[in-house]
């Protein structure tokens, strides 16, 4: 099915087309002509599904049919758990709207970064605002911001939203918004909590699952490796070595090891950047916009960047650390292969941590073959 069967006007499949979406993907399909109709949709998609796209092209469509009058009033709130997410769907949005003929503003708000100059951007409001809820909980209390129009509400990964401790401050939203709304939920994976936010918040919804298959294409070569685990970061430098990886991004479980491993990197000669939840709005722009300009080769981070972060033609994904569930893995492996591109997703698995690596196989439904490097052989005993 052609995106032109889907409802869209000329002006966004102009968009689509110069942004060379070949075809709408599943989330694509059924999402689009659902939310063109106003109905709630309640949909299961992994990362990669397309699903910015699915919310954002019909929902800028809508906001040209409604009555908007002046000032500017916020019609559709889009809520992300991260700040990365939050500019990325941000710029997504005005790519898309700079093709249209009438103006739509859209604002991305976020933490760890001034307030003020957000201010300054809503002044005389905004058609569409994508935001963490802490800040747009901030900016309402400082008048900068007024919800009580919305139309249109959407949940972005509702459950990161949940597991990063937003339950209270989305319940606070909710309360601020007009009963009469149109919502939309898109969840990776829909534990009990999101589960209760969907029925309390949803009215009669499209509901959408989409098959989570993006640890099993072609695209993406998953990896394991057997190694001690103090010898995971020279293994990591051979391996980018020999097979020429123009930018890795690696994983790792704390802070700290963001710092360390990026560290001993740059001391063998790569260059290498931390990325993690603690540094300034600032320093994360500034890595990852490094990173995606090949300035940094490696970057270090912890799970953070695995979801909301698109980098185009990124070769390589490197599990340092296992991640702690399925979900985390298939989010983390899915930053490569993306838009038709092929990718390789290593893991690191020491002794110790094999039932785990196990288990997360048994769940994702694929068996990943370990590799023993030579010149790295484990010991045989329990890594430290």
């Amino acid at each position: 099915m052609p995106f032109s069967l889907l409802g869209l006007s000329p002006e966004l499949l102009r968009a689509v087309g110069e942004s060379n979406y070949p075809a709408p993907t599943p989330i694509q399909k059924e999402a689009i002509p659902a939310i063109l109709k106003g109905k709630d949709v309640w949909a299961c998609a992994q990362t990669g599904s397309g699903k910015t796209a699915a919310f954002a092209l019909p929902l800028l469509q809508n906001t040209l049919n409604l009555d908007r009058g002046p000032p500017l009033r916020v019609r559709t709130l889009i809520l992300v758990p991260t700040r990365e997410l939050a500019a990325q769907v941000g710029e997504s949005m005005q790519l898309f709207a700079g093709y249209l003929r009438q103006p739509v503003k859209v604002i991305a708000v976020f933490g760890g970064v001034s307030i003020n100059p957000q201010m300054m951007a809503l002044r005389g409001g905004a058609d569409i605002v994508v935001a963490t809820p802490g800040r747009l909980l901030d900016l309402v209390d400082h008048n900068a911001l007024r919800i009580g129009d919305v139309t249109t509400l959407v949940l972005d990964e509702a459950d990161r939203l949940l597991d990063l401790g937003f339950a209270d401050e989305l319940a606070s939203i909710i309360e601020r918004l007009p009963q009469r709304r149109q919502n939309l939920l898109f969840s990776a994976t829909f534990p009990a909590a999101v589960r209760a936010l969907a029925e309390q918040s949803l009215h009669d919804p499209i509901r959408i699952d989409v098959p989570a298959t993006a640890v099993t294409q072609p695209a993406i070569l998953q990896r394991s490796i057997h190694v001690d685990a103090a010898r995971r970061t020279q293994l990591l430098r051979h391996l980018i070595n020999k097979h020429g990886w123009t930018r890795t991004l690696v994983f790792v479980a704390t802070r700290y090891s963001t710092g360390h491993v990026a560290e001993k990197l740059r001391r063998a000669g790569i260059p290498a950047a931390a990325f993690s939840g603690d540094l300034s709005q600032g320093a994360r722009t500034k890595a990852l916009a490094d990173f995606k300009a090949a300035r940094v080769k490696v970057l270090i981070a912890t799970d953070v960047a695995a979801r909301g972060i698109d980098i185009a033609q990124l070769p390589a994904v490197v599990n340092y650390d296992l991640p702690r569930s399925t979900t985390d893995y298939v989010h983390r492996i899915g930053r490569t292969g993306r838009a038709g591109e092929s990718g390789v997703a290593v893991s690191f698995v020491p002794a110790n941590l094999e039932d785990h690596f196990r288990l997360i196989e048994k769940r994702q439904g694929v068996r990943v073959p370990r590799e023993i490097i030579a010149g790295f052989e484990p010991s045989g005993g329990r890594s430290s």
